[in-house]
């Protein structure tokens, strides 16, 4: 995975294009799954960060049908009573930047590649570049029930430069190529456009403007031609990674979009008025940021966290331990991780600064792992960490809870039917032990899953994990 230029900014992912006007697709099917009732549970009120105790909350047909009073909501003859005294209802977790089928670096095994999503409360996930015949095949079979896993919204194939990086992408040279891919997979039904860091600068502004034309979405990376503001004001609706972010804010930027460049450039070079104008500039077009928290400190830090002993490798197949892994270990060390530790460690403290400064300077926020294309990045677990990291960065416990619930249901367009435990929207729901709005580790503690109306207890979504360890065991 050699990277050069700005490219070490920009891991795994890509900048692309989001449409989601349609409908939620690979809603998992609902239609078989009995009616619930939780009583006596607190439900978290993520849209105004209130709690609302000793509830009975009602799912039926996949939805929410009634929510009050403990006693004053009729629960439905047959539905199975859950008593949630002591607990906690949030909204289903949003992961929004996730690969899950990318070539034979994460080869497609529903049973691995999702469920783990499922069984730490993931509901949806936005799928950052993957194979899309993969891809569409999942979420055909999760819309229809045949398959347990999240909701997904979909990109397909990245646009990079000429010569692809990855697999799962389609090569751009010129601005016809930008257009005419564009097209093309807006027409295999893709539900947004993802560019990565290659592509040039003719092909990324004719696939933007080619994507505003057909009405869908464009995020992603920052491309190395492409300064951070120019893809704002283009109107990239999410940026990956921070990448261009660090490179806007330098006194040096031309130089370090030209390259070749190194991080401590970056870090010396910081300019903390150039900053602040774009900050707000990110906040004046209401660019979304996916820092990836999680990812970039693992990248960075490669060689300073020791996970040897990492518990959530069980659940890792051989093709990521033995192949992806190493292979991106090396990269990184090559590549990436050429400056001294105590630069880096300064660099991923200035990742959280700038995340506490855009959040208070209303810059919106979707927490993202770029799950499973990192080295011990994990569907589903790793997003906890995400939520604990933006935590860290400043946000509040419901802030960061918000990254995952709220806001991505609000970035999709999706607000009528997802983000919140409300009456009428669709019954993704988690059930938690504790009260995470008093500490975010507590979104950890989950004792039950609901996924489209179908209520998965702790017992199940172990038994769930146990199937992927044993899974990961034998894969090849």
């Amino acid at each position: 995975m050699p990277m050069t230029a700005r490219s070490f900014l920009a891991p795994i992912c890509a900048v692309a294009a989001m449409a989601f006007v349609a409908p939620v697709r690979g809603a998992p099917a609902a239609h078989a799954a009995p009616a619930v009732a939780f009583t006596h549970v607190t439900v978290v009120d993520v849209e105004s960060g209130g709690e609302l105790p000793d509830r009975t909350v009602v799912i039926a047909d996949g939805r929410i049908a009634a929510i009050g009073a403990a006693g004053a909501v009729t629960t439905p003859a047959g539905a199975r009573v859950i008593d949630a005294h002591g607990k906690y209802l949030i909204p289903g977790l949003w992961d929004m930047h996730v690969h899950v089928a990318f070539g034979d670096w994460v080869p497609a095994d529903p049973l691995v590649n999702l469920a783990p999503f499922v069984a730490n409360g993931v509901t949806g996930v936005r799928e950052m570049g993957g194979n899309l015949d993969v891809l569409l095949d999942w979420r055909r079979r999760i819309a229809a029930g045949e398959l347990l896993g999240p909701r997904m919204v979909i990109a397909g194939p990245m646009l990079d430069g000429p010569v692809p990086r990855f697999p799962s992408s389609a090569p751009v040279a010129n601005a016809a190529d930008g257009r005419r891919v564009v097209d093309e997979l807006k027409a295999r039904g893709v539900d947004f456009i993802k560019i990565q860091s290659f592509i040039p600068r003719d092909g990324y502004f004719a696939a933007a403007a080619e994507a505003r034309r057909l009405g869908i979405t464009f995020v992603g990376h920052v491309p190395d031609a492409i300064r951070a503001s120019e893809a704002s004001d283009a109107g990239q609706k999410s940026i990956e990674h921070y990448t261009g972010i660090f490179e806007g804010c330098s006194t040096i930027e031309d130089k370090l979009i030209k390259g070749p460049k190194t991080l401590g450039e970056v870090v010396r070079t910081y300019d903390p008025q150039r900053a602040q104008r774009l900050v707000a500039l990110m906040a004046r077009n209401h660019t979304w940021q996916v820092p990836t928290l999680v990812w970039e400190r693992g990248q960075w830090l490669i060689d300073a966290i020791d996970l040897s002993a990492d518990p959530l490798t069980r659940y890792a197949p051989a093709a990521w331990r033995e192949r992806t892994w190493p292979m991106f270990k090396e990269s990184i060390l090559k590549d990436m991780d050429t400056d001294p530790l105590p630069v880096r460690q300064h660099y991923v403290q200035m990742e959280l600064d700038m995340t506490r400064q855009m959040f208070h300077a209303g810059v919106p926020f979707l927490a993202g792992t770029d799950t499973a294309a990192g080295v011990h990045i994990f569907p589903g677990f790793s997003l906890h960490q995400e939520l604990e990291l933006f935590v860290q960065a400043g946000l509040s416990p419901l802030d960061a809870l918000r990254t995952a619930t709220l806001n991505p249901a609000r970035f999709l367009g999706r607000e009528a039917e997802l983000g919140s435990v409300t009456t009428g929207k669709i019954a993704d729901l988690v059930l938690l032990d504790k009260d995470p709005l008093s500490d975010i580790h507590n979104a950890r503690r989950i004792a039950a899953v609901v996924l489209a109306g179908r209520y998965l207890p702790r017992a199940e979504l172990d038994g769930l994990l146990a199937k992927v360890e044993r899974a990961a065991k034998v894969s090849k």
